[in-house]
């Protein structure tokens, strides 16, 4: 059995690939692997929305729109300005306030494809709303296959909560391949993104090495031999000490006899490295359905102006995303409640759409063939 632990210049001679050169020196060319990022929800809110500025940027930008459409209840087709729906969707509990209860479900979907919403009831009330996070969550599956609850582990505190319209509200995103779970757009970005931090990282790394990519000193004197132990301890300390580091770039090497510089690896430009960066950035808006203009990435400006892609982004993203929460919580609603609620996304307060609705006003207003009720009902009045 092979040593895990044995080093690397203790490997024998016969497991490495070893290319020599006319004067001695030795290359060693390991298999170089990809590492990859998981794809659980600690590793995608790690990698992704706290270490990846254009990850972040989407996260944000998406549930922040979401979060400010305002909500309507219909009971029936009667529309109520005030329910206690209403209230507990404005202050969900004593923590959080509306806002911050829509942002942070919409971010749960966005790096989870899963979020989850229990109810604290007193004396059959539903008094509060409380986000799970979807990491500590797990699907108690029946015999059939079907959940039949879950259960929501914090240290060893466990608790089982039913499901149903009287136990816990589960939203995810569509999943191909899981029949309970959802799937995180980011995790579609995944090699985008790690592609994206490894070029920050590299780049980083890059600029602490005084912006100069790797190289060798190679003693060729003329007279032959090689440096000694103390010549050697030297060189190695003058060139860590004087040379490595930002406040050092731009210093020139001084070399003595018998010394020569040469440089080893690609530089930024074989690499590509901008547009491989950029690249990547690009994936991962893709991946979260926004526009790369509205994130500052250079390159497929495919919409004419900001306003445009702005709208794209309300139209493709944030408003079926909007939808598809509303729906959910109409139905939990009214299972809790016992009456047929609705809740739908009041258009017309949407910052984003303010040029469609003027259109759609103008039309109105020129359509003389139309009465004012009609009218009216044609702009959801």
């Amino acid at each position: 059995m092979k040593n895990p632990f044995r080093l690397p210049w203790r490997r024998p001679v016969a497991n490495a690939h070893e290319t020599k050169a006319a004067s001695g020196l030795v290359t060693l060319a390991p298999e170089g692997r990809a590492h990859w990022t998981g794809r659980s929800y600690a590793a995608l809110a790690r990698e992704g929305f706290m270490r990846n500025p254009v990850a972040h940027r989407a996260v944000r930008l998406i549930s922040e729109a979401a979060a400010n459409v305002p909500l309507l209840v219909y009971e029936g087709t009667q529309e109520r300005s005030e329910h206690p729906v209403l209230a507990l969707l404005a202050r969900p509990n004593g923590r959080m306030g509306g806002h911050d209860f829509l942002e942070t479900l919409y971010g749960h979907l966005l790096l989870s494809g899963n979020a989850y919403i229990d109810a604290a009831e007193i004396g059959g009330t539903v008094r509060e709303l409380h986000l799970l996070r979807p990491d500590r969550v797990r699907v108690l599956e029946g015999r059939d296959g079907w959940p039949v609850g879950y259960e929501y582990r914090v240290g060893n505190l466990v608790r089982r909560i039913s499901a149903g319209d009287d136990g816990l509200l589960h939203l995810r995103l569509f999943h191909p391949l899981d029949d309970h779970l959802g799937f995180p757009p980011l995790a579609a970005a995944q090699m985008a993104l790690d592609l994206s931090n490894a070029a920050a990282t590299w780049n980083k790394a890059l600029l602490d090495n005084s912006a100069r990519p790797s190289g060798a000193l190679v003693y060729q004197p003329k007279e032959g031999g090689n440096l000694s132990a103390d010549q050697y301890d030297r060189l190695k300390s003058e060139l860590e000490e004087g040379y490595s580091g930002p406040i050092r770039a731009g210093r020139p090497l001084l070399l003595e006899g018998g010394l020569d510089w040469k440089a080893m690896g690609l530089s930024p430009k074989d690499m590509d490295f901008v547009e491989a960066k950029n690249g990547a950035a690009r994936d991962i808006a893709l991946a979260f359905g926004v526009p790369p203009m509205l994130l500052g990435i250079p390159g497929d400006n495919t919409y004419a102006n900001y306003q445009e892609a702005n709208r794209a982004l309300y139209r493709l993203t944030v408003l079926p995303m909007v939808f598809r929460t509303a729906a959910a919580l109409s139905g939990w609603f009214s299972g809790r409640l016992g009456e047929a609620l609705k809740l739908v996304p009041d258009l017309d307060q949407v910052t984003g759409l303010t040029g469609e609705r003027s259109e759609v006003w103008a039309r109105m207003k020129g359509a003389d063939f139309l009465t004012d009720e009609e009218k009216r009902q044609a702009v959801g009045y």
